[in-house]
């Protein structure tokens, strides 16, 4: 049932990368290039996470507008990050954009170029002004990546969930992380894969929710292995919440852009074309701007999600109209018909603590696109997501296979005798059940409208779920059931640290609102940091 993997040819590698989307695929390739022998895991097929989430109809990629454009780039970032972000990472991430545009396109990944670039719809989200503006094609990257990673010898092996990380002295007897525990669901095995370093890119929390714009298995558990490996998040009670469709189609990205010629159920009064203007220049909720009540509005509409009709122009903006075409062609409908939407999951703000290096503080783990935070804030530029993955994703990979290259610790001996002492051989019945408790506390309590009672119920709630799992373990050597308890141990865990985060932010800042504390207090515009002894 457990295999330990300690064989070059099987597995064992200088680098291993968890997650395979934009932010993990540029770190095996970076890591490899770098002379590292890379293997790169994730739970789905590669290729495969929110990057790669079909309900979404495209994926925009910023830069600066030239090299004079980096500093207000950086500027803007923290500006619209409304006093939590990183300067730091801020400054790498605006810097660093640039040049991975250029890689992607060394690769022979095609990029799309706006026609009509000086539109008004082409301003990134939150943005105060044009950028280098790029559409990024899930399929054009899948196959100049799937080429350059082939090239560069990096190991696929698809199908695999971080259950744990494995951990020994260096030589200095520091701690140091040598491996990773694997679920294999084909096999139905555990599997224990030495490794000199690790990278973690397993993406961000929007599956621990009811209602996401995200794959299920986007659960955030890799950020409760951070935790109790001795990380610490930042900022994770900023996680966007965007407008979705549940009608004529379910879990689809609504376009922001169409609200300037939109009407919206329950939104009425003399400021309603201002409101519905200003709230087409950003996918994500804010609190932060008086647009917020065209988000309560379609809240206060229910699970059925609130009406929206169009009163649409002649000729439709390049934006709109690249969105209805993908529509038409994908649905067989015309949103133009009219459609319902409602509050969803989609991406998060905040995660692992990393530094310009993508090192998480725990010596020989790295971590990289939306599993972390601090090179963002309160709100997000759009289009700074994928840009994200691009810049942090190839600094994790180089910087993990620098750390590898080092003489600090040997995997393969720190993995004798591990294969039975890593994981507990305990499974629970009721894990399934409290994984789907999880999500409908998390979309009750914690989307758009969150207050302390709730905040406070929803932990309630929590520790009930995590009870009923604890009291119901019992030995078990299947791996299967090994692995559906520690997925809902870790989610629970890192729900908690979303709620108890919520809970210490008693003010509504960007992406957070707290309905008891309408208003923005200055004494609050820092990130809110926190280790396993926080969140216990």
């Amino acid at each position: 049932m457990t295999r330990v993997v300690t064989d070059g040819t099987d597995g064992c590698c200088d680098v291993l990368v968890v997650g395979a989307g934009i932010a993990g695929t540029q770190a095996a390739l970076a890591a490899a290039q770098s002379g590292a022998r890379v293997a790169l895991a994730s739970a789905g097929s590669t290729f495969s996470g929110s990057s790669f989430f079909a309900g979404t109809w495209g994926l925009g990629l910023i830069a600066p507008d030239g090299e004079n454009d980096v500093d207000d780039l950086a500027d803007a970032i923290c500006e619209v990050g409304r006093g939590v972000a990183d300067p730091a990472l801020a400054r790498v991430l605006a810097a660093g954009a640039g040049p991975a545009v250029a890689r992607l396109q060394a690769l022979g990944c095609e990029l799309q170029e706006a026609g009509n670039a000086g539109e008004r719809d082409f301003i990134p989200c939150f943005d105060r002004k044009h950028r280098s503006w790029h559409g990024l094609g899930r399929e054009s990257y899948r196959a100049a990546m799937g080429t350059a990673l082939a090239a560069a010898g990096v190991a696929l092996l698809p199908h695999r969930e971080l259950l744990d990380l494995v951990s020994s002295s260096s030589q200095d007897g520091e701690k140091c992380v040598t491996g990773t525990v694997l679920y294999d669901s084909e096999p139905n095995e555990l599997q224990i894969i030495g490794a000199k370093a690790v990278v973690l890119a397993t993406g961000g929390v929007g599956g621990l929710y009811r209602r996401t714009l995200t794959m299920p298995d986007v659960l955030g558990t890799a950020q409760a292995v951070a935790l109790r490996h001795g990380a610490r998040l930042v900022n994770p009670e900023f996680i966007q919440i965007m407008p979705g469709l549940t009608a004529p189609v379910r879990d689809v990205v609504f376009n922001e852009r169409t609200f300037r010629y939109a009407s919206v159920e329950g939104l009425d009064g003399r400021f309603t074309g201002e409101l519905l203007d200003e709230r087409a220049g950003h996918g994500p909720f804010t609190a932060s701007r008086a647009d917020r009540a065209v988000d309560l509005a379609v809240v206060a509409a229910g699970d059925a999600g609130a009406q929206v009709g169009y009163h649409l122009p002649e000729r439709l903006p390049e934006f709109m109209q690249t969105y209805f075409d993908w529509f038409r062609a994908s649905f067989g409908r015309d949103p133009a018909d009219g459609v319902r939407i409602a509050p969803y999951a989609h991406a998060s703000n905040g995660g692992i603590r990393i530094d310009a290096a993508a090192a998480t503080g725990v010596s020989g783990l790295y971590a990289c696109g939306e599993c972390t935070g601090g090179m963002h804030g309160a709100d997000r530029i759009g289009g700074l997501s994928s840009a994200n993955g691009l810049v942090f994703g190839h600094i994790a990979g180089t910087s993990a296979a620098a750390w590898a290259s080092g003489a600090h610790h040997a995997p393969e001996a720190s993995l004798t005798g591990k294969s039975d002492a890593v994981l507990p051989r305990l499974a629970s019945r009721e894990a399934p059940g409290a994984l789907a408790g999880l999500r409908g506390l998390m979309q009750e309590r914690c989307m758009v409208v969150r207050s302390e009672d709730g905040l406070l119920a929803c932990l309630a709630g929590l520790h009930e779920l995590e009870e009923r799992v604890q009291g119901a373990l019992e030995p078990c050597e299947d791996a299967r059931q090994l692995a559906e308890t520690r997925r809902a141990q870790d989610a629970l865990l890192t729900a908690r640290a979303l709620v108890t985060a919520m809970l210490a932010r008693r003010e509504s800042r960007g992406a957070h609102f707290r309905a008891d504390a309408p208003d923005e207090d200055p004494a609050q515009a820092r990130p809110i940091i926190m280790g396993l002894a926080d969140v216990l």
